[in-house]
């Protein structure tokens, strides 16, 4: 007589919110493409079924502020990445508004992504994402451009050596704070836990 092996538990199901920050993409000057390539992207990396919550809004403080605060706290958002708005212009207070609703700030997130880019223009040490805990929920500054938003997500794999993106580091965060279980498709972006945290039959 052959025992049946356990079934693998289905992925927690998980709400993300995605935030797209840009005075003339709100007011329709053009098309939005940040939104579409963070659910690009984090359709592709993660096992979970996901419930998304869009915002589209132009550069103001008080406005990323208030949105971040009504996702997380209000709409259950146990992830939140933003788009836009980071750069040295007068008009990018993304990371000022995003501090002001932190219970902790995640310093490395910001550093990680400027060391990714780096690879690519010199001006990326004029980003300034950041990354903060509120409540139970992670959020992430992300560049403006969808290319250089999966680079940073992803990292870069085939160089030499690879350069670890952000987003391996994103489940273990989440775990930590008390969120859901996030699972990834491991040729888009393997999650890095450790042994002690990963959970058997996921």
């Amino acid at each position: 007589m052959t025992t049946a092996a356990p079934e693998a538990l289905s992925p927690e199901a998980v709400t993300i919110g995605v935030v797209s920050i840009s005075d003339r993409a709100s007011t329709g000057v053009y098309e939005d493409k940040g939104i579409p390539a963070l659910q690009d992207w984090l359709g592709r990396a993660l096992r979970n079924p996901i419930t998304w919550v869009t915002r589209l809004i132009p550069d103001d403080q008080a406005t990323i502020s208030a949105t971040l605060c009504e996702l997380v706290d209000t709409a259950g958002c146990h992830l939140v990445l933003t788009t836009g708005g980071t750069g040295p212009a007068l008009r990018d207070v993304t990371p000022e508004a995003t501090l002001a609703v932190a219970d902790k700030v995640m310093p490395g997130f910001g550093e990680q992504m400027r060391a990714i880019s780096l690879n690519f223009v010199p001006t990326a040490i004029l980003s300034r994402q950041v990354a903060v805990i509120r409540g139970q929920a992670l959020i992430i500054n992300l560049p403006g451009q969808p290319k250089s938003i999966a680079e940073t997500l992803e990292g870069l794999p085939r160089a030499t050596p690879p350069v670890p993106g952000i987003f391996a580091a994103v489940p273990y965060c989440i775990d930590l704070i008390g969120g859901p279980y996030l699972e990834t498709h491991d040729e888009v972006c393997k999650a890095f836990r450790p042994k002690s945290a990963i959970r058997k039959g996921a």
